[in-house]
Protein backbone atom coordinates (compact mmCIF):
# COMPACT_ATOMS: atom_id res chain seq x y z
CA UNK A 1 0.00 0.00 0.00
CA UNK A 2 1.28 3.33 -0.81
CA UNK A 3 1.66 5.49 2.09
CA UNK A 4 3.13 8.71 0.42
CA UNK A 5 2.26 11.16 -2.11
CA UNK A 6 0.73 10.84 -4.90
CA UNK A 7 -2.28 8.35 -3.85
CA UNK A 8 -4.11 6.24 -6.03
CA UNK A 9 -7.06 8.36 -5.47
CA UNK A 10 -5.83 12.33 -5.86
CA UNK A 11 -6.77 15.29 -7.11
CA UNK A 12 -5.03 18.69 -8.70
CA UNK A 13 -5.55 21.23 -6.20
CA UNK A 14 -8.54 23.70 -7.29
CA UNK A 15 -12.27 23.48 -6.04
CA UNK A 16 -15.35 25.67 -6.98
CA UNK A 17 -15.25 28.49 -4.63
CA UNK A 18 -19.00 28.72 -2.97
CA UNK A 19 -21.51 31.19 -3.50
CA UNK A 20 -20.46 33.33 -0.51
CA UNK A 21 -16.83 33.09 -1.09
CA UNK A 22 -17.02 34.52 -4.92
CA UNK A 23 -19.60 37.26 -3.31
CA UNK A 24 -16.27 37.71 -0.94
CA UNK A 25 -13.86 38.76 -3.92
CA UNK A 26 -16.21 40.73 -5.70
CA UNK A 27 -16.38 42.70 -2.13
CA UNK A 28 -12.69 43.29 -1.50
CA UNK A 29 -11.53 44.22 -4.53
CA UNK A 30 -14.68 46.49 -4.66
CA UNK A 31 -14.06 48.04 -1.58
CA UNK A 32 -17.41 47.51 0.14
CA UNK A 33 -15.53 44.09 2.29
CA UNK A 34 -12.68 44.57 4.85
CA UNK A 35 -9.62 42.56 4.90
CA UNK A 36 -10.48 40.68 8.43
CA UNK A 37 -14.07 39.94 7.34
CA UNK A 38 -12.41 38.50 3.83
CA UNK A 39 -10.40 36.48 5.60
CA UNK A 40 -12.84 34.73 8.19
CA UNK A 41 -14.82 34.07 5.00
CA UNK A 42 -12.20 32.21 3.40
CA UNK A 43 -11.07 30.36 6.56
CA UNK A 44 -14.52 28.98 7.13
CA UNK A 45 -14.51 27.69 3.66
CA UNK A 46 -11.17 26.25 3.68
CA UNK A 47 -12.39 24.86 6.94
CA UNK A 48 -15.76 23.14 4.67
CA UNK A 49 -14.22 21.92 1.49
CA UNK A 50 -11.37 20.32 3.52
CA UNK A 51 -14.00 18.11 5.40
CA UNK A 52 -15.97 17.60 2.09
CA UNK A 53 -12.28 15.88 1.05
CA UNK A 54 -11.79 14.25 4.03
CA UNK A 55 -15.33 12.73 4.61
CA UNK A 56 -15.13 11.59 0.54
CA UNK A 57 -11.75 9.46 1.22
CA UNK A 58 -8.85 11.52 -0.48
CA UNK A 59 -5.95 11.15 1.48
CA UNK A 60 -4.56 14.62 -0.81
CA UNK A 61 -6.23 17.66 0.72
CA UNK A 62 -5.69 21.05 -0.32
CA UNK A 63 -7.50 24.08 0.64
CA UNK A 64 -9.29 24.19 -2.79
CA UNK A 65 -6.38 27.36 -3.39
CA UNK A 66 -9.61 30.05 -1.93
CA UNK A 67 -7.24 32.27 -1.19
CA UNK A 68 -6.14 32.91 -4.40
CA UNK A 69 -7.60 34.93 -7.71
CA UNK A 70 -5.92 32.46 -10.02
CA UNK A 71 -3.52 29.62 -9.31
CA UNK A 72 -1.05 31.71 -10.40
CA UNK A 73 -1.67 35.43 -9.26
CA UNK A 74 -0.99 34.21 -5.69
CA UNK A 75 2.93 34.31 -6.94
CA UNK A 76 3.32 37.60 -8.87
CA UNK A 77 1.65 39.61 -5.79
CA UNK A 78 4.44 38.19 -3.59
CA UNK A 79 6.95 38.89 -6.05
CA UNK A 80 8.56 42.11 -6.95
CA UNK A 81 9.35 43.03 -10.19
CA UNK A 82 5.78 41.69 -11.89
CA UNK A 83 3.03 43.14 -13.54
CA UNK A 84 0.05 41.92 -15.31
CA UNK A 85 -0.59 42.50 -19.18
CA UNK A 86 -2.19 40.48 -21.76
CA UNK A 87 -1.20 37.06 -22.78
CA UNK A 88 -0.13 36.18 -26.56
CA UNK A 89 -2.70 33.31 -26.13
CA UNK A 90 -6.35 32.75 -26.57
CA UNK A 91 -8.23 30.31 -24.52
CA UNK A 92 -10.94 28.76 -27.02
CA UNK A 93 -13.69 25.60 -27.22
CA UNK A 94 -15.30 24.83 -30.29
CA UNK A 95 -17.39 28.22 -30.31
CA UNK A 96 -15.49 30.70 -29.03
CA UNK A 97 -12.25 32.28 -27.71
CA UNK A 98 -10.94 33.96 -24.82
CA UNK A 99 -8.55 36.68 -23.78
CA UNK A 100 -6.52 36.16 -20.82
CA UNK A 101 -3.63 37.71 -18.47
CA UNK A 102 -0.43 36.61 -18.17
CA UNK A 103 2.69 38.22 -16.07
CA UNK A 104 5.48 40.98 -17.17
CA UNK A 105 8.33 41.39 -15.88
CA UNK A 106 9.28 45.40 -15.41
CA UNK A 107 11.64 44.71 -12.95
CA UNK A 108 14.33 42.82 -10.99
CA UNK A 109 12.61 39.47 -9.38
CA UNK A 110 12.69 39.38 -5.32
CA UNK A 111 10.47 37.76 -3.24
CA UNK A 112 8.98 40.42 -1.07
CA UNK A 113 7.12 37.51 1.59
CA UNK A 114 5.98 34.36 1.72
CA UNK A 115 4.19 33.27 -1.65
CA UNK A 116 1.89 30.03 -0.01
CA UNK A 117 3.31 29.83 3.35
CA UNK A 118 0.65 31.64 4.90
CA UNK A 119 -1.77 29.21 3.26
CA UNK A 120 -0.07 25.92 4.13
CA UNK A 121 0.28 26.76 7.40
CA UNK A 122 -3.98 27.25 7.85
CA UNK A 123 -4.13 23.98 5.82
CA UNK A 124 -1.63 21.97 8.04
CA UNK A 125 -3.35 22.57 11.19
CA UNK A 126 -7.18 21.71 9.40
CA UNK A 127 -6.73 18.14 8.06
CA UNK A 128 -5.67 15.14 9.45
CA UNK A 129 -4.80 14.40 5.82
CA UNK A 130 -1.80 14.98 3.81
CA UNK A 131 -2.01 18.57 2.65
CA UNK A 132 -0.26 19.61 -0.87
CA UNK A 133 0.51 22.87 -1.76
CA UNK A 134 0.43 23.94 -5.17
CA UNK A 135 2.90 26.60 -7.26
CA UNK A 136 2.64 28.08 -10.93
CA UNK A 137 5.85 26.05 -12.61
CA UNK A 138 8.68 28.71 -13.45
CA UNK A 139 7.56 28.82 -16.85
CA UNK A 140 4.45 30.62 -16.30
CA UNK A 141 5.91 33.28 -15.57
CA UNK A 142 7.31 33.71 -19.32
CA UNK A 143 6.06 31.97 -22.00
CA UNK A 144 2.69 33.43 -22.94
CA UNK A 145 4.08 36.60 -23.41
CA UNK A 146 7.47 35.22 -24.81
CA UNK A 147 10.00 38.12 -25.78
CA UNK A 148 7.48 40.79 -24.73
CA UNK A 149 7.35 39.82 -21.78
CA UNK A 150 10.17 41.59 -20.24
CA UNK A 151 10.70 45.49 -20.09
CA UNK A 152 13.90 46.42 -22.06
CA UNK A 153 17.30 46.84 -20.16
CA UNK A 154 16.38 44.57 -17.03
CA UNK A 155 17.82 41.83 -17.93
CA UNK A 156 20.77 41.13 -19.62
CA UNK A 157 18.96 37.68 -21.00
CA UNK A 158 16.26 35.41 -20.13
CA UNK A 159 18.92 33.16 -18.53
CA UNK A 160 19.51 36.02 -16.14
CA UNK A 161 15.90 36.35 -15.69
CA UNK A 162 16.00 32.61 -14.88
CA UNK A 163 18.27 32.57 -12.22
CA UNK A 164 16.71 35.00 -10.12
CA UNK A 165 13.16 33.14 -10.65
CA UNK A 166 15.14 29.95 -9.68
CA UNK A 167 16.21 31.29 -6.73
CA UNK A 168 12.59 32.47 -5.93
CA UNK A 169 11.53 28.77 -5.54
CA UNK A 170 14.29 27.51 -3.76
CA UNK A 171 13.64 30.11 -1.03
CA UNK A 172 10.05 29.46 -1.00
CA UNK A 173 10.33 25.49 -1.22
CA UNK A 174 12.93 25.76 1.93
CA UNK A 175 10.12 28.04 3.97
CA UNK A 176 7.64 25.14 3.07
CA UNK A 177 9.52 22.56 4.10
CA UNK A 178 10.29 23.89 7.19
CA UNK A 179 6.37 24.49 7.65
CA UNK A 180 6.41 20.49 7.42
CA UNK A 181 4.96 20.28 3.58
CA UNK A 182 5.73 17.21 2.69
CA UNK A 183 3.94 17.10 -1.10
CA UNK A 184 4.37 20.56 -3.21
CA UNK A 185 2.77 20.30 -6.94
CA UNK A 186 4.11 22.37 -9.89
CA UNK A 187 1.44 23.31 -11.99
CA UNK A 188 2.79 23.63 -15.62
CA UNK A 189 1.01 24.15 -18.77
CA UNK A 190 3.69 25.84 -21.07
CA UNK A 191 5.33 22.54 -22.08
CA UNK A 192 1.56 20.72 -22.47
CA UNK A 193 0.96 23.98 -24.75
CA UNK A 194 4.34 23.22 -26.92
CA UNK A 195 2.83 19.35 -27.71
CA UNK A 196 0.75 21.70 -30.27
CA UNK A 197 2.01 21.32 -34.07
CA UNK A 198 0.03 25.56 -33.73
CA UNK A 199 1.71 27.07 -30.49
CA UNK A 200 5.08 25.44 -31.89
CA UNK A 201 4.09 27.12 -35.52
CA UNK A 202 3.39 30.69 -33.25
CA UNK A 203 6.58 30.60 -30.67
CA UNK A 204 8.86 29.79 -34.24
CA UNK A 205 6.85 33.38 -35.49
CA UNK A 206 7.60 35.06 -32.71
CA UNK A 207 11.37 34.31 -32.90
CA UNK A 208 11.50 31.55 -30.38
CA UNK A 209 13.01 27.94 -30.35
CA UNK A 210 10.59 25.81 -29.18
CA UNK A 211 12.85 22.76 -28.05
CA UNK A 212 15.10 25.62 -26.58
CA UNK A 213 12.00 26.54 -24.48
CA UNK A 214 11.66 23.11 -23.36
CA UNK A 215 15.27 22.82 -21.85
CA UNK A 216 14.77 25.86 -20.97
CA UNK A 217 11.89 25.18 -18.84
CA UNK A 218 13.36 21.85 -17.41
CA UNK A 219 16.47 22.92 -16.31
CA UNK A 220 14.16 25.71 -14.65
CA UNK A 221 12.02 23.02 -12.84
CA UNK A 222 15.20 21.00 -11.73
CA UNK A 223 17.37 24.15 -10.70
CA UNK A 224 14.10 25.03 -8.29
CA UNK A 225 14.04 21.74 -6.87
CA UNK A 226 18.26 20.82 -6.54
CA UNK A 227 18.01 22.03 -3.38
CA UNK A 228 14.62 20.10 -1.94
CA UNK A 229 15.03 18.12 1.10
CA UNK A 230 13.72 14.22 0.50
CA UNK A 231 11.33 14.12 3.01
CA UNK A 232 9.80 16.78 -0.18
CA UNK A 233 7.40 14.93 -2.61
CA UNK A 234 7.28 16.49 -5.79
CA UNK A 235 4.66 16.66 -8.94
CA UNK A 236 4.32 18.64 -12.31
CA UNK A 237 0.56 18.63 -13.70
CA UNK A 238 0.87 19.31 -17.29
CA UNK A 239 -2.36 21.05 -18.26
CA UNK A 240 -3.53 22.45 -21.85
CA UNK A 241 -5.10 25.28 -20.06
CA UNK A 242 -8.38 25.44 -17.96
CA UNK A 243 -10.15 28.86 -18.02
CA UNK A 244 -14.19 28.22 -17.79
CA UNK A 245 -14.32 25.11 -19.39
CA UNK A 246 -11.89 26.04 -22.47
CA UNK A 247 -8.57 24.95 -23.38
CA UNK A 248 -5.66 26.80 -24.83
CA UNK A 249 -3.66 23.58 -27.00
CA UNK A 250 -4.00 20.33 -28.19
CA UNK A 251 -1.98 17.03 -29.24
CA UNK A 252 -0.37 14.05 -27.44
CA UNK A 253 2.60 13.96 -25.23
CA UNK A 254 5.50 12.70 -27.87
CA UNK A 255 7.23 15.85 -28.65
CA UNK A 256 8.36 16.70 -24.90
CA UNK A 257 7.92 13.13 -23.80
CA UNK A 258 11.97 12.16 -23.67
CA UNK A 259 13.37 15.02 -22.68
CA UNK A 260 10.21 16.31 -19.66
CA UNK A 261 9.42 12.50 -18.41
CA UNK A 262 13.50 11.64 -18.29
CA UNK A 263 15.10 14.60 -17.34
CA UNK A 264 12.45 16.18 -15.47
CA UNK A 265 13.79 15.56 -11.33
CA UNK A 266 10.04 15.41 -10.27
CA UNK A 267 8.69 12.36 -8.57
CA UNK A 268 4.64 12.25 -10.47
CA UNK A 269 3.42 13.83 -13.55
CA UNK A 270 -0.31 14.66 -13.24
CA UNK A 271 -1.48 13.94 -17.15
CA UNK A 272 -4.32 15.25 -18.80
CA UNK A 273 -6.13 12.24 -20.61
CA UNK A 274 -9.97 13.63 -20.55
CA UNK A 275 -10.10 13.81 -24.06
CA UNK A 276 -8.48 13.30 -27.29
CA UNK A 277 -6.94 16.10 -27.54
CA UNK A 278 -4.50 14.11 -25.15
CA UNK A 279 -3.49 11.90 -27.43
CA UNK A 280 -2.51 7.86 -26.32
CA UNK A 281 -0.98 6.75 -23.44
CA UNK A 282 2.08 5.66 -25.79
CA UNK A 283 4.85 8.40 -24.78
CA UNK A 284 4.36 7.08 -20.98
CA UNK A 285 6.94 4.45 -22.40
CA UNK A 286 9.21 7.43 -21.93
CA UNK A 287 8.62 7.69 -17.98
CA UNK A 288 11.39 5.61 -15.86
CA UNK A 289 11.32 4.25 -12.80
CA UNK A 290 10.17 5.02 -10.14
CA UNK A 291 8.15 7.95 -11.16
CA UNK A 292 4.09 7.98 -10.80
CA UNK A 293 2.22 8.74 -13.80
CA UNK A 294 -1.48 10.17 -11.94
CA UNK A 295 -4.15 9.72 -14.98
CA UNK A 296 -5.93 12.68 -15.41
CA UNK A 297 -9.06 10.76 -17.16
CA UNK A 298 -11.74 12.47 -14.98
CA UNK A 299 -13.07 16.17 -17.02
CA UNK A 300 -13.57 19.19 -14.60
CA UNK A 301 -14.74 21.06 -17.65
CA UNK A 302 -17.73 18.53 -18.51
CA UNK A 303 -20.65 18.11 -16.35
CA UNK A 304 -21.00 14.57 -17.28
CA UNK A 305 -20.47 11.89 -14.39
CA UNK A 306 -17.13 9.36 -15.77
CA UNK A 307 -18.50 5.69 -15.43
CA UNK A 308 -16.29 3.64 -13.06
CA UNK A 309 -16.44 1.13 -15.70
CA UNK A 310 -14.73 3.51 -18.42
CA UNK A 311 -12.69 4.58 -15.97
CA UNK A 312 -11.10 0.84 -14.78
CA UNK A 313 -11.41 0.17 -18.87
CA UNK A 314 -8.61 2.83 -19.56
CA UNK A 315 -6.48 2.77 -16.44
CA UNK A 316 -5.89 -0.86 -17.80
CA UNK A 317 -5.04 0.61 -21.31
CA UNK A 318 -2.54 2.78 -19.70
CA UNK A 319 -0.97 -0.61 -17.55
CA UNK A 320 0.12 -2.37 -20.90
CA UNK A 321 2.53 0.97 -21.30
CA UNK A 322 3.51 1.35 -17.87
CA UNK A 323 3.57 -0.88 -14.69
CA UNK A 324 0.03 -0.54 -12.82
CA UNK A 325 1.54 -0.04 -10.03
CA UNK A 326 3.02 3.46 -10.99
CA UNK A 327 -0.01 4.69 -11.87
CA UNK A 328 -3.10 6.79 -10.22
CA UNK A 329 -6.26 8.64 -10.96
CA UNK A 330 -7.22 11.94 -10.63
CA UNK A 331 -9.46 14.77 -12.14
CA UNK A 332 -7.73 16.45 -15.26
CA UNK A 333 -7.15 19.35 -13.71
CA UNK A 334 -8.77 21.50 -10.93
CA UNK A 335 -12.31 22.66 -11.22
CA UNK A 336 -11.23 26.08 -10.96
CA UNK A 337 -8.40 27.65 -11.93
CA UNK A 338 -10.07 31.16 -11.43
CA UNK A 339 -12.64 32.18 -8.52
CA UNK A 340 -15.00 31.54 -11.76
CA UNK A 341 -14.64 28.14 -12.32
CA UNK A 342 -15.51 25.48 -14.59
CA UNK A 343 -19.18 25.54 -15.55
CA UNK A 344 -19.60 22.60 -13.31
CA UNK A 345 -21.80 22.64 -9.76
CA UNK A 346 -20.47 21.55 -6.66
CA UNK A 347 -22.84 18.30 -6.44
CA UNK A 348 -20.67 17.40 -9.76
CA UNK A 349 -17.49 17.78 -8.48
CA UNK A 350 -17.90 15.96 -5.32
CA UNK A 351 -19.65 12.84 -7.36
CA UNK A 352 -16.55 13.01 -9.74
CA UNK A 353 -14.02 12.92 -6.76
CA UNK A 354 -16.09 10.30 -5.00
CA UNK A 355 -16.02 8.38 -8.40
CA UNK A 356 -12.29 8.60 -8.51
CA UNK A 357 -11.86 7.31 -5.07
CA UNK A 358 -14.34 4.32 -5.62
CA UNK A 359 -12.61 3.73 -9.04
CA UNK A 360 -9.21 3.78 -7.38
CA UNK A 361 -10.45 1.21 -4.01
CA UNK A 362 -11.55 -1.02 -6.88
CA UNK A 363 -8.34 -1.09 -9.17
CA UNK A 364 -5.75 -1.04 -6.61
CA UNK A 365 -7.81 -2.17 -3.46
CA UNK A 366 -6.53 1.50 -1.94
CA UNK A 367 -6.77 5.03 -1.98
CA UNK A 368 -3.58 5.47 -0.85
Amino acid sequence: MRIDPPFRADHVGSLLRPRELKDAFRGVHGGSLGADEFRAIQDRAIRDVVALQEAIGLKSITDGEFRRSSYWAHFVEAVEGFEVRDSLFRFRDDRETLAFTAPHVVGRLRRRRSISGDEFRFLRDVTRETPKITLPSPSTMHFWRGPEGMEPGVYRDRDELFGDLVRIYQEEIAELAGLGATYVQLDEVPLAMLCDPAVRDAVEARGDDPEGLVALYVEAINAALASRPVSVTVALHLCRGNYKGKWISAGGYAPVAERLFRDARVDAFFLEYDSARAGDFEPLRSVPEPKVVVLGLVSSKQAEIESKAGLIWRIREAGRVLPLERLALSPQCGFASTVAGNPVTEEVERAKLACIVETAAEVWGSTG
